[in-house]
């Protein structure tokens, strides 16, 4: 395990991951186990955009997800362009750092974050534990594909897995993006924003997993609809237009769906000789 993949490794690793996969899109999805060797590859990226944003390096990637690690699942988007990631997210089986962390964070203890909000029903719960795309495909309309993919990659995972409860901790701008797209997280136990691993303004969330594709569908219909001048009398269809189709991939898989591969959710079978 390493969050330090020097760049030929990664160079090879994406190569021979897109030669087994048969998408021709652009940009391709993987699910991953915590011991696949494109593992590494998300955990590079995921430190190459923590450092860059937050301040954390190789050491204080390890120290705060080293025990974590064997409850993790990767999601890994490469770009056959460059032959490259384009960016990672993880997700934590039983609730991992959020639960653990959240409680001194926001001041309840973890009995009463779990009642609040119905978490105490046995079913699966997963804390989407980072999000990451690389600052080269943040400047345009690419950062938001990288993005949309993330989630829909995680949402087909998670059906997958029948998970039932999904808590994170979020910083501003990754809790805008999903806003925008119309997942209506809750704040954990009512409780504000606050400062967390080099984010001054962090958010503790909770939202039952059922809910995310959902409310992106209503986002989608929603901006589906004649657009209202706000009080300048400004429009913006451009926008709202990137902002409704993606929320409708995503919530659908449509146009999405065909370039996600699932390889550490499946049981792969031997092909009879």
């Amino acid at each position: 395990m390493t969050y330090a993949l020097d760049d030929a490794t990664i160079a090879d690793l994406c190569a021979k991951a897109l030669s087994e996969h048969t998408s021709t899109n652009r940009f391709v999805a993987l699910a991953l186990a915590t011991h696949d060797p494109m593992a590494d590859v998300a955990r590079t990226v995921e430190r190459m955009v923590f450092e860059e944003s937050f301040g954390l390096g190789e050491a204080a990637m390890l120290a705060e997800y080293t025990p974590y690690e064997e409850q993790s699942y990767f999601f890994l988007i490469l770009d056959r362009e460059t032959g490259l990631p384009a960016g990672a997210a993880r997700a934590i089986e039983g609730g991992g750092k959020t639960l653990d962390d959240a409680p001194d964070l926001i001041g309840h203890s973890l009995s009463v974050i779990v009642d609040m909000h119905g978490m105490h029903d046995g079913g699966k719960i997963w804390d989407y534990a980072t999000l990451a795309v690389l600052p080269r495909y943040r400047a345009d309309r690419n950062g938001l594909t990288v993005s949309g993919m993330l989630y829909r990659a995680f949402i087909n995972a998670g059906h997958r897995w029948n998970v039932r409860h999904v808590v994170c901790m979020l910083d501003s701008a990754a809790f805008r993006n999903l806003d925008m797209l119309g997942v209506r997280f809750v704040p954990m136990a009512g409780s504000e924003p606050f400062e967390y691993l080099g984010s001054a303004a962090n958010r503790a969330l909770y939202i039952p997993f059922d809910e995310i594709a959902r409310s992106m569908g209503d986002m989608a219909e929603l901006l589906s609809q004649p657009e209202v001048p706000d009080a300048n009398g400004r429009r913006r269809p451009g926008a709202r237009r990137v902002t409704q189709r993606l929320a409708s991939q995503v919530s659908s898989g449509d146009d999405l769906d065909p370039h996600i591969e699932l390889p550490g959710f499946e049981r792969r079978r031997r092909p009879r000789a």
